[in-house]
């Protein structure tokens, strides 16, 4: 099967910048093994909380470890989301 990157300015092997929305509370303890992320936690009234992370992932292997950690910690994903570099 043959893919097709036809974006520009993002790199399957690039550092990038990215923030990550997840429902439900995680402790800033998490971040190093988060890569690094800054994690912040915000209430949503009746709907709970959540936690947004944001920071530089070095590739697209340590963006799906990331992931992969917050899916075995039981918490929903709500959005990932690519930043533009300053």
């Amino acid at each position: 099967m043959q893919t097709i990157n036809e974006g520009k300015g993002y790199s399957f092997y690039k550092p990038g910048n990215y923030r990550i929305r997840v429902q439900g509370r995680l402790d800033e303890e998490w971040s190093e093994r988060l890569g690094g992320m800054s994690i912040t936690t915000r209430a949503r009234g009746e709907h709970g909380s959540v936690t947004i992370l944001v920071g530089k992932v070095r590739d697209q292997a340590s963006l799906s470890g990331v992931l992969n950690t917050l899916y075995e910690l039981h918490l929903p994903l709500l959005s990932v989301e690519y930043l533009e570099e300053d």
